[in-house]
């Protein structure tokens, strides 16, 4: 991927809403910049200098990082462009030390709002397409991850938003009943079309790294 070439997305507001609580909340959503692509195996070892783990091709997604990982990764690029570092990061070992300074022109993880806001693209059904078109998931992978791009992307110029792998999120997704757990979005490979969905909203400690879990890069504006 082209770090040069990311999506502007325009300034907005989203609705999010949690199936388990049955709540709902609106966000303001500031223009900001998204990758068209999860980052892929072939970006984190131009980055890293290291082969990321699995035998998947350069071309698919990166998965077993962590929240952490990713945001290390993401300071890491903003470092070898030139770029303001996003993510002031401690040394805990739940990351509820990690700061990010949204003003910085670095690299970071999308928001849970903006992911959903971009995922969304201006649509306002269940998903920005049809599942078989936009997405790899169960129905369709072969029980497998694919190369990014190969499917449709949304009215956005976004791909694989839905489908492929997760993609974690900056946020905490509730810290009075999760603790540090974060949130991620999106759907996997391996994901029955229910989690497949705009709004589908997933969590785990910062620390989880599993074979259907990526991320995208952000940037404010």
């Amino acid at each position: 991927m082209d770090t040069n070439h990311l999506v502007d997305v325009p300034a907005g507001e989203i609705v999010l809403r949690d199936e388990g609580t049955r709540t709902s909340w609106r966000v303001d959503v500031p223009a900001f910049r998204l990758a068209p692509y999860p980052v892929t195996r072939a970006l984190w070892r131009a980055v890293t200098g290291e082969a990321p783990a699995g035998s998947a091709g350069l071309w698919t997604p990166v998965t077993d990082v962590s929240w952490t990982d990713a945001v290390r990764f993401c300071n890491l690029l903003s470092a070898a462009t030139g770029l303001g570092l996003c993510y002031a990061i401690g040394v805990d070992p739940d990351a509820q030390d990690v700061v990010c300074d949204w003003a910085a022109d670095g690299f970071r993880l999308p928001s849970e709002a903006e992911w959903e806001y971009a995922c969304r693209a201006g649509t306002t059904g269940v998903r920005p397409g049809e599942l078989d078109d936009i997405a790899w998931y169960r129905g369709n992978s072969g029980g497998e991850v694919h190369e990014v791009g190969a499917k449709e992307p949304n009215p956005w110029g976004l791909f694989d938003m839905i489908g492929n792998v997760w993609e974690w999120c900056w946020d905490v997704f509730d810290p009075d009943v999760y603790g540090p757990y974060r949130v991620f979005r999106g759907g996997g490979w391996q994901d029955h079309p229910r989690a497949c969905r705009s709004s589908c909203r997933r969590k785990s400690h910062p620390t989880l790294r599993i074979d259907d879990l990526g991320f995208r890069l952000a940037r404010s504006r």
